[in-house]
């Protein structure tokens, strides 16, 4: 820390214990200074020589004591102490904690130029302008305390001085930074006494980006958001690196927001959390969307202000894709009957797809329809974890339906691949929902798209008891067709290599070969009609052409209008595509069970 001394003379200035300072002289004091309970008895001729205020409040003539009561001025009696030990000539020791306190008292004591050559007010401009507003460490000291004496520290423009000092050592290029850092506590290397010369050649110091990071987190909030504003307006400081100090200031003022439970605080808490939000960059991704989702998380329960929300919510929709389902389970305040807040969720949803619509509207210079263009992989990323979000959800037996289908129904058509993880939450919603009518499960499953879902998806849902009978029929059916389009290609192939090995003279298959390679095939469903295209295509596929046992090819076999489902006595039943009613499809399936079996003995043609 520097520190500068004033004086010659040895500090002759004593406290008799009763809040009473006196300088011990030969001289009788002819003038008592009253600041709050402590007294100074002085001398008139010292305190006329150098302050401007005491020439107007002492007179010159007379002999009498004269008594003075000053309530006002910056720094209290500590402040005036400096003040008058300079007067007398004694020594004084100014450093970054004082600094601020003896120059706002000199200015209120009018100790200029004007009154003496070399006074107090220009000594400490010398000492604040080519020592303390040069040291990091100390301009960030001086700043805490200029908080203590306002308004004097700004009308002298110490508060300004403080901050442009700091925030033109922020954004000095790293390679340029010679003074101390507190990044992990450490130094560098020429502040250590290493030698950074080998062979005569300079060795690159590193210093990181965000080294001056930590130091400023002990500012109060007020000193932070000036010094952030500053280090925004040179613009030499990356986005990022500022949303990074951002963070890493609330996270030590406010250590229980990156914890489980949530920050309760008063009126201050809440001052807070809207200026740190009013100073997060503007650019995506300068912050996490985790910790802006802890952000609006705290703001919500606190109750910050609809505008902090509404803000903080639009940074979310931004880059919604690095979110995961736990960011997103905020709790809802009081009074609500849901656990988690399902409406602020749906309106974070609903501007990401603004925001992706505008993107892909850009990329392709007009309008975009989403379900027919192809989804973005940030689309993707988001309808994977609202599917995660609504299996939360689900498990809360208060969560209503509506609202369960309007999030499910926000992500586009293409969104989702793969209807896995919206089976997942439908189902999960069934399962805490048993009351759900007919009409309900069936405005509820028809969210889904079986055709997506994968084989141990069907595997599930087809013995899921909880789904309504036309989805699991819907199930079976989408599950023989890509069973039989397995064979179909499968067929294709062997033909194709039965032929060519026909044309080279290589024996064909024997019956047991043929059985051996269906065996290994992995169907959901094993049917008759399954098996039937296994023997047309066992007879059509010997030497490239059809023997007695089969009249048909594979493709024709594969691409019947009528398909065939499993039935419980071993017979195949035809599903008609002018079914409407369960009762309608119950009259023409006979289902058992809600697994089909598995049938590997070979049909006969």
């Amino acid at each position: 820390m520097k520190f500068m001394k004033l004086g010659s003379n040895p500090d002759t200035f004593q406290d008799d214990g009763n809040e009473v300072s006196i300088v011990a002289t030969e001289l009788v004091s002819d003038v008592t200074v009253r600041i709050g309970t402590t007294k100074f008895y002085l001398h008139k001729f010292p305190l006329l020589s150098k302050c401007a205020r005491f020439q107007k409040m002492i007179p010159t003539t007379g002999d009498e004591n004269i008594e003075i009561h000053i309530h006002d001025i910056p720094g209290g009696a500590k402040a005036f102490e400096i003040c008058a030990k300079f007067c007398y000539g004694m020594i004084v020791t100014l450093n970054a904690y004082n600094v601020i306190a003896a120059r706002c008292a000199a200015e209120y004591l009018e100790m200029h130029e004007t009154v003496d050559k070399g006074n107090l007010i220009y000594k400490i401009e010398i000492f604040l302008s080519s020592s303390i507003f040069r040291s990091w460490k100390d301009s960030i000291i001086v700043l805490g305390t200029t908080k203590a004496h306002l308004p004097w520290s700004e009308d002298l423009k110490l508060v300004s001085h403080c901050i442009d000092s700091i925030a033109s050592k922020a954004s000095t290029d790293t390679s340029k930074v010679e003074w101390s850092y507190s990044y992990n506590r450490k130094k560098l290397p020429t502040e250590n006494g290493l030698d950074l010369e080998w062979n005569g050649v300079k060795k690159q110091q590193f210093v990181p980006h965000d080294w001056w990071v930590e130091d400023l987190a002990d500012l109060d909030i007020d000193s932070y958001k000036q010094v952030i504003t500053a280090i925004k307006t040179k613009g030499m400081v990356p986005k990022d690196v500022i949303g990074e100090a951002i963070k890493a200031y609330t996270y030590k003022k406010l250590p229980s927001l990156s914890k489980v439970s949530m920050v309760h605080g008063d009126a201050k808490v809440r001052a807070m959390l809207v200026t740190i939000t009013c100073l997060l960059p503007s650019e995506k991704g300068s912050v996490s969307c985790s910790f802006l989702l802890k952000l609006l998380k705290a703001t919500n329960l606190l109750k910050c202000g609809e505008l902090c929300r509404k803000e903080l919510m639009k940074r979310i929709g931004r880059q919604l894709d690095e979110a995961s389902v736990s960011d997103l389970l905020i709790p809802t305040v009081d009074g609500e009957t849901t656990v988690y807040d399902i409406d602020m969720i749906l309106s974070i949803v609903e501007e990401f797809v603004r925001q992706d619509s505008k993107n892909a509207q850009k990329h392709n210079g007009g309008e975009v329809d989403s379900h027919v263009q192809a989804p973005s992989a940030s689309m993707i990323k988001v309808a994977k974890v609202v599917d995660g979000y609504l299996a939360e959800v689900a498990k809360d037996p208060n969560t209503p339906i509506l609202k369960f289908i309007h999030l499910a129904e926000t992500m586009s058509i293409n969104s989702r691949p793969v209807h896995d993880g919206l089976y997942r939450a439908i189902d999960m919603y069934l399962k805490e929902h048993p009351s759900l009518g007919k009409n309900e499960k069936k405005k509820l499953c028809s969210l889904m798209d079986c055709k997506k879902l994968s084989p141990d998806a069907c595997a599930h849902a087809v013995q899921n008891e909880r789904l309504p009978l036309r989805t699991v029929v819907q199930v079976l059916y989408h599950e023989q067709t890509r069973a039989s389009a397995a064979v179909t290609i499968r067929a294709d192939s062997i033909c194709v290599g039965s032929y060519e090995s026909s044309r080279s003279g290589a024996t064909t298959n024997t019956e047991d070969e043929w059985d051996g390679v269906m065996a290994v095939e992995d169907l959901s469903l094993s049917t008759k009609t399954t098996t039937k295209l296994d023997g047309a295509t066992n007879s059509h596929c010997r030497n490239g052409k059809a023997t007695k046992g089969g009249a048909s090819t594979p493709k024709k076999a594969a691409h019947r209008k009528t398909t065939t489902v499993p039935t419980g006595k071993g017979q195949s039943g035809e599903r008609s595509s002018s079914d409407s009613s369960d009762s309608a499809i119950l009259q023409k399936l006979e289902l058992p069970k809600r697994t089909p079996s598995r049938s590997t003995k070979p049909a006969a043609v």
